[in-house]
């Protein structure tokens, strides 16, 4: 992205406004190109290119209800004409313009070539730039490990994917890779990605200075989903390949964290299986003994992911971190309650909690807090066994999913869950369907202002 988006001070005017601005700028422009904008019937919404005399391109100018909303800019760059726009200085929304800009040049090209030549952006700020082009490449990793179909993107996958990471940040990586999980006490991840041909692992990254304070992210890494025994119809097998866009979201925060060299000790975790179907796949009614010692009853092989996520919170919880937060793809409960475009999450810390709200609306990431509602914790009885891994009724899901979670986080951990869609069902501004970042930007923002 950085191809697009650069600092400099040249280039053809580039004017975006809100739309109470859009008379007053008028008026304070050429005659001709008033007379341009009349003759044209602009309205003071959306694109116009406003030529020079000659017939060449002179200015351009972007009327919209809001530009400091982090993607209202999203589209204008596939819109403008091939060459370099400078932003004009007076902007107050140059940050977020500049997101909107260079997260709307996004396009997963891996299977389907595009040499669609697009526009650059000069802005006279190089810190701004930067600082832009970390959070869009890291809105990009996200994107495109949810886009990459699961036959190029398996548990071995992300490991390549965090060891290339690692070696540029100088942090450290370990993966516990198949028969090893029950060896060293990871079972739950190692039953759930047993019948895949491609080995279940956990996925372990160390980074910074350890006197700083600790946070640990953790990240679900199920490569595809089958749904298990419990198999899933084809409408809800047919987007699987992003149940491991819990994963991605953490390697995308975590390389933003390191990109911004964040005062912390940074710890990431991603249990990467495939839930898959074979003759040794676990089944309804097994009971599987986790890390931490609870035995749990499987009621459905298709609630996989809060069984690979329990065993990587009790790894966790042996550093006793200062904040935990983990990403996953949880529940479509999560959808029915908030729909796709905005991730709930639980958290344990009502101070936490409040300052991650705060965080994305800042940043125009919005995030919104469920209740761990206590008392829902006994639909997860089971006759046989400490706990089942589902609930005994459908409702509440996402909240009955968060409270098995919450049964392996340690009663003093600041602990928060995200259950996030990883998804855009639908184009809009800057969002193309496909694989997409949710939250990202706003625990990182949270995290700057706690430890920055």
């Amino acid at each position: 992205m950085s191809a697009i988006l650069i600092a400099d001070n040249q280039g053809t005017p580039l004017t975006i406004l809100p739309k109470e601005k859009y008379q007053a700028w008028q008026a304070e422009q050429s005659p001709q190109a008033q007379q341009w904008l009349k003759q044209t019937q602009f309205k003071g919404d959306g694109l116009s290119l406003i030529p020079s005399p000659e017939g060449d391109l002179s200015q351009a100018v972007f009327v919209c209800e809001d530009p400091g909303t982090y993607f209202a800019c999203g589209d204008i760059i596939q819109q403008l004409p091939q060459t370099q726009y400078l932003l004009s200085a007076d902007s107050e929304y140059h940050h977020a313009i500049a997101f909107g800009w260079a997260v709307g040049s996004y396009r997963f090209d891996r299977y389907k070539k595009n040499d669609k030549v697009l526009p650059v952006l000069a802005i006279d700020n190089s810190d701004l730039v930067e600082d832009v082009l970390k959070q869009t490449d890291a809105t990009a990793l996200v994107r495109d490990l949810v886009n990459t179909p699961a036959a190029d993107m398996m548990p071995q996958d992300l490991g390549d994917t965090t060891v290339a990471m690692a070696e540029k940040f100088g942090a450290k990586v370990s993966q516990i890779i198949g028969e090893e999980l029950l060896e060293q006490n990871y079972p739950t991840i190692h039953a759930v990605g047993r019948a895949s041909c491609h080995e279940p692992r956990l996925i372990d990254l160390h980074w910074g200075d350890e006197s700083h304070p600790k946070v640990t992210l953790i990240g679900k890494g199920v490569c595809f989903d089958s749904g298990g025994l419990d198999l899933k119809p084809a409408a809800g097998m047919r987007q699987m390949k992003k149940d491991m866009g819990g994963s991605a979201h953490v390697l995308g925060l975590a390389q933003l964290i390191m990109a911004n060299n964040l005062p912390i000790r940074l710890r990431m975790l991603i249990p990467a299986v495939e839930n898959a179907v074979s003759n040794n796949a676990m089944r309804p009614g097994d009971v599987l003994t986790t890390r931490k010692g609870l035995t749990v009853e499987i009621d459905n092989t298709d609630a996989e992911g809060r069984l690979v996520l329990c065993d990587a919170i009790a790894e966790a919880e042996n550093d006793s971190p200062e904040l935990m937060v983990d990403f996953a793809t949880l529940t479509g409960a999560m959808r029915v309650a908030l729909g796709t475009d905005l991730p709930g999450f639980f958290s344990t810390s009502k101070e936490v909690a409040a300052g991650l709200m705060e965080a994305g609306y800042a940043v125009h990431d919005p995030v919104w807090q469920m209740p761990l509602y206590q008392p829902y914790k006994a639909l997860f009885k089971s006759e046989i066994a400490d706990m089942a891994n589902c609930a005994s009724v459908g409702q509440g899901g996402a909240i009955t999913a968060a409270l098995y979670l919450q049964a392996f986080v340690g009663k003093d951990t600041d602990w928060v869950h995200f259950d996030i869609m990883a998804f855009n069902t639908r184009k809009q501004s800057g969002r193309p369907i496909g694989g997409e970042a949710f939250g990202v930007r706003a625990v990182f923002e949270y995290l700057q202002k706690r430890y920055g």
